[in-house]
């Protein structure tokens, strides 16, 4: 019986890591639909090696970082109790290549190829795993302190703070220090449109996001005897809750309904086992309205031009569902209980800033030492000319 559970346990978190890789399937075509069509073909190769540099520098660096385990060993050790240590790396691997993919659509569309690589090996070996590490493997003894201090510990079921926040907030540095697209905002003050490419293709890829969330949410209880219907119902409110706020206060805009449902999906991931779905839907709502009127906040007032809303949709949202957990998540409004406020805020801020002090510090680096973006005539050209030398539809084929 115990070979079954561990072979069953092995397959259910392999399912999840499954489905949270076609989740980046998710972000590509999102981003594909955002941008320019002529940045289309940039979009999809940046994901795709994205997640290949993830996996090298999360196998040999940030994963030991985080839970001090390497996989230096025979293969016949490797492989005890059917595989589940692999394939929980795999599961959890999935969640650290989000990091890059997520910073990916803030500086879409004039960001160059290799330092957005160097970038994604540094985040993701380095950056990414020291506050996963404080977070889920009691790192620095921070998650003791709070328990002693507030009677509960830091709670974070599926990554709110410790995946969407803190790639959300990551990428605002990075966005900064790229500074704006060329035209985007002139001089006279007016503010140029830059359409997206494809609506299709965007919401493409926000509902393949959106269904490969429930793996991402439901699948991170990581073994089958402790998978909770309470975290799917929850998530299935919050993304309804996301979706129909967004439309209402994004005035129908496609944009702002199909990334709706991303932003409550990114609010309830932290508390999504302990709130109660009415709980969750009004997470989900208030995420909503946080992306519409932050993003175009950013984008107009402040201009701030990060392409897709990741700073937003990510780093504010995450770090509202981070401290809503520690709200909704208590017995007063109907949740499980387990879990307090000040934990929740505490290790939020936390997040936010590691994520800020580490993005900054990376791309600073890089802009100093490699440089960050396209010249004006590669831009203008469109990435994918410049850095892949093909388009995403040729104009013209030959004849012969």
């Amino acid at each position: 019986m115990d070979a079954l559970k561990t072979a069953n346990d092995t397959l259910f978190i392999l399912l999840g890591a499954i489905m949270v890789l076609a989740m980046h399937a998710g972000f590509a075509f999102l981003e594909v639909g955002t941008v320019r069509k002529k940045n289309q073909v940039n979009a999809l190769v940046k994901i795709i090696t994205d997640f290949g540099v993830s996996t090298i520098a999360y196998f040999f660096i940030g994963y030991g970082i985080a839970y001090g385990v390497n996989f230096f060993a025979g293969a016949e050790t490797l492989v005890e109790k059917n595989g589940f240590e692999l394939t929980k790396f795999f599961f959890l691997l999935t969640f650290a290549a989000a990091i890059p993919a997520i910073i990916s659509g803030g500086i879409a569309e004039r960001a160059r190829f290799n330092p957005q690589l160097a970038a994604t090996f540094l985040i993701v070996g380095f950056v990414y795993p020291f506050f996963e590490g404080i977070a889920w493997n009691q790192a620095l003894g921070i998650q003791a302190w709070l328990k002693a201090s507030f009677g509960e510990e830091f709670h974070d079921f599926a990554g709110s703070v410790v995946v969407h926040a803190m790639g959300g907030w990551i990428a605002l540095p990075a966005v900064l220090l790229l500074g704006a697209r060329h035209g985007r905002y002139r001089k006279s003050g007016e503010i140029s449109a830059h359409p997206p490419s494809s609506i299709p293709f965007l919401a493409l890829g926000a509902w393949i996001l959106t269904v490969g969330w429930f793996g991402f949410n439901v699948m991170s209880a990581q073994t089958l005897d402790k998978i909770s219907g309470l975290v799917a119902l929850n998530s299935l409110m919050a993304m309804v809750g996301g979706t129909l706020v967004a439309l209402v206060l994004g005035k129908n805009d496609p944009g702002f309904v199909h990334n709706g449902p991303l932003a409550g999906l990114v609010a309830v991931c932290a508390g999504s086992d302990l709130m109660h779905p009415m709980g969750a839907l009004v997470v989900g709502g208030v995420a909503g309205a946080l992306f519409v009127v932050m993003f175009t906040l950013t984008q107009n007032r402040w201009k701030i031009d990060d392409v897709l809303g990741v700073w937003p949709l990510h780093g504010l949202c995450g770090a509202w569902g981070g401290i809503a957990a520690g709200i909704f998540g208590s017995k007063a409004l109907g949740g499980l209980g387990g879990i307090a406020f000040m934990p929740q805020l505490i290790m939020t801020a936390l997040a936010i800033t590691v994520a800020l002090v580490g993005g900054g510090a990376v791309y600073g680096m890089l802009k100093v030492t490699m440089g960050l973006r396209l010249d004006q005539e590669e831009e203008y050209e469109g990435a994918d000319l410049s850095i892949h030398k093909i388009t995403a539809t040729p104009e013209r084929e030959p004849n012969w």
